[in-house]
């Protein structure tokens, strides 16, 4: 983050030299944020231009360049659930479903977990749900606020999440182990 001080001051006074600095520093961050959500890297770039637009029309709201960082990725954050909600029909379900976690997977299986696959096949509900509490450390009240659902419907998603990546990856090592063994 060498120069952020510096950059984040003269985009502060609207300097183009400053706002593309910062647009260099955070842009790769922001997208891949911004695809966590939105699951397509088109919108995700709409996204990331919008929120930066947005940033640098309201920059003087942020007061420490400490914590520009962490505005401008909620400001990605936020636009990336708008345009979901706005773009997507998302479903909700309430059926009860018992924790499920990684707990027998192997590790040298783990090593090779790609993150970006497992978001690409998961139900959007529960993305959403899963990325603002696991990455974005919401509690399922603010979560309930941000998505217009009730807090048990956020826990239950949760719940729901994390039983979809332990199915999914365990259909994986599944499919992997029958792979080599008809290769052997």
């Amino acid at each position: 983050m060498k120069h952020l001080e510096q950059n984040f001051k003269l985009a502060k006074k609207q300097e183009r030299k400053g706002q593309k600095a910062l647009y260099e520093m955070f842009s790769a961050k922001m997208l891949a944020v911004a695809n966590s959500y939105t699951n397509n890297i088109h919108d995700a770039e709409d996204v990331l231009m919008n929120a930066f637009l947005k940033c640098f029309q309201k920059i003087g709201d942020c007061r420490d360049w400490k914590s520009f960082p962490f505005w401008l990725r909620k400001i990605v954050v936020n636009d990336s659930i708008s345009f979901v909600r706005k773009n997507k029909n998302i479903m909700y379900a309430d059926l009860e479903v018992a924790e499920d976690v990684l707990e027998d997977q192997d590790n040298h299986f783990l090593n090779e977990i790609n993150i970006e696959e497992i978001f690409s096949q998961m139900p959007i509900g529960y993305r959403l749900i899963f990325n603002l509490y696991v990455f974005e450390d919401k509690k399922h009240q603010e979560i309930a606020e941000i998505l217009n659902i009730s807090e048990g419907t956020s826990k239950s998603q949760l719940s729901k999440a994390k039983k979809w990546i332990a199915d999914y990856l365990k259909t994986k090592e599944n499919g992997k182990k029958n792979t080599e063994t008809i290769k052997n």
